[in-house]
Formats: structure tokens, C-alpha cells, sequence
């Protein structure tokens, strides 16, 4: 069983046990986040597609940590004029284990 899932604004597919590097989310390590916008919900060849949301599905999973992604260096420059800019950035995510879907 497999579901795709809308989590702050980004969309995941899901399935039961995976772990998922979600933006970052209130709560604390251990805590458990239930989802509740499943755009569609598949199990073999039964597949039901919501309109926005799959209505009763939920989503339920546990944070398992907060963390950083990989650095992104941001270089900007103009020739001849003297103009450079670096700038770096680090993307803040949620590790989250799915633990169960529920229709």
C-alpha cells in the first residue's frame, strides 16, 4: 500500500516503514504527526485519487529528528565591474518515519 501525501506544501509518496526528509515541522524528536491531506491512496490495482483530498485517509508517522541539508553556495557576478556576491545556505528538513496509512 502505497499514498501520495501533501506535506507543507510538498507532495511525497509514501509507504508504510519508510522514512521521509519532510521541510522542517513543530514537535520534537519522538513525537508522533498524523497527515490528513492524502491526494491518493493505491493498493495493487486499486488506486483512489481524491478530489483535492482522499476523504477519512490519514497518514500517521513519527519525527525522528530535525537536521540540515547539504550547504548551497549562492555566487553571483558581474565581469568588468568589480561585483561579486557569495552567499551559502543550508535547508532545514524533518526526518519522519511513516509508520501507518489508514483509509
Amino acid at each position: 500500500m502505497y499514498a501520495i501525501v501533501d506535506i507543507l506544501g510538498k507532495q511525497f509518496k509514501v509507504t508504510q516503514d519508510q522514512f521521509v526528509y519532510a521541510p522542517k515541522m513543530e514537535g520534537e524528536e519522538g513525537a508522533s504527526v498524523e497527515f490528513d491531506q492524502v491526494l491518493l491512496i493505491g493498493n495493487g490495482q486499486d488506486v483512489e485519487v481524491g478530489a483535492p483530498a482522499v476523504a477519512g485517509a490519514k497518514v500517521s508517522g513519527k519525527i525522528l529528528g530535525h537536521l540540515k541539508g547539504d550547504k548551497v553556495i549562492v555566487f553571483k557576478k558581474k565581469r568588468r565591474k568589480g561585483y561579486r556576491k557569495k552567499n551559502g545556505h543550508r535547508q532545514e528538513f524533518t526526518k519522519v518515519l511513516i509508520e501507518k496509512i489508514s483509509k
